[in-house]
């Protein structure tokens, strides 16, 4: 399988990922029963199964039967859209799909900067990862302090972060190409682009969503 086809199946499957999410936290937000059955389940229940499900992608993606990789994907493309289901009661519909069209716009130049660039994105693997994990350490404690500069400051760092994943998930595909079985490769890669699109929507929509009264 050619490089062309890696990335043509794994952007396809990004977007199956993301019409799952979407299209199930519209159809659930617009169900009281379903809703209410979904609500009645702990947040940190989902938080669990998404991790999890993400654990156990990354430890078996080199062994797990390709048919597998898709199950586990659209799983959790599944439940991250229950959610979302919730994001749909908070901002307003025309907004999220105002923001959505400037996550793809973003997420689109980055991803072309993470195909075309001669630079090796791999050595800033380790700042990305230690922002985040500061941003995550950070977001904690400003549940407790409630500081709305601080929670716009962490909101535009959180985005310069994934627009940085972005592209060194582009780019990390051609460097795995060899070292992995190639339609795993494709949904690995997959599911490695819907989350940075998924977290910067959802820092996008902090910033620029419309609030339902």
């Amino acid at each position: 399988m050619e490089l062309r086809e890696v990335y043509s199946k794994m952007f396809g499957w990004m977007f199956v990922g993301l019409l799952v999410t979407f299209l199930t936290g519209y159809v659930v937000s617009n169900s009281y029963d379903i809703l209410l059955l979904v609500a009645q389940v702990p947040f940190i229940v989902y938080a669990i199964i998404e991790i999890g499900l993400v654990i156990f992608f990354s430890l078996k993606i080199r062994t797990m039967s390709s048919t597998t990789a898709k199950i586990c994907f659209l799983l959790y493309s599944f439940v991250t859209g229950l959610t979302f289901s919730f994001l749909f009661l908070v901002y307003e519909l025309y907004s999220m799909i105002y923001v959505f069209g400037i996550t793809a716009l973003l997420f689109g130049i980055f991803a072309l900067i993470g195909y075309f660039t001669k630079i090796d994105l791999s050595k800033f693997s380790t700042f990305l990862f230690m922002g985040l994990f500061a941003i995550i350490i950070c977001s904690l404690i400003n549940m407790f302090i409630g500081n709305e500069t601080f929670d716009l400051i962490l909101t535009i760092i959180g985005i310069v972060i994934f627009l940085g994943y972005t592209a060194y998930d582009i780019q990390k595909v051609k460097y795995n190409l060899d070292t992995f079985p190639q339609d795993n490769l494709a949904i690995y890669g997959a599911l490695e682009l819907y989350l940075d699109f998924i977290n910067l929507f959802l820092k996008l929509l902090r910033l620029f969503g419309k609030r339902r009264n």
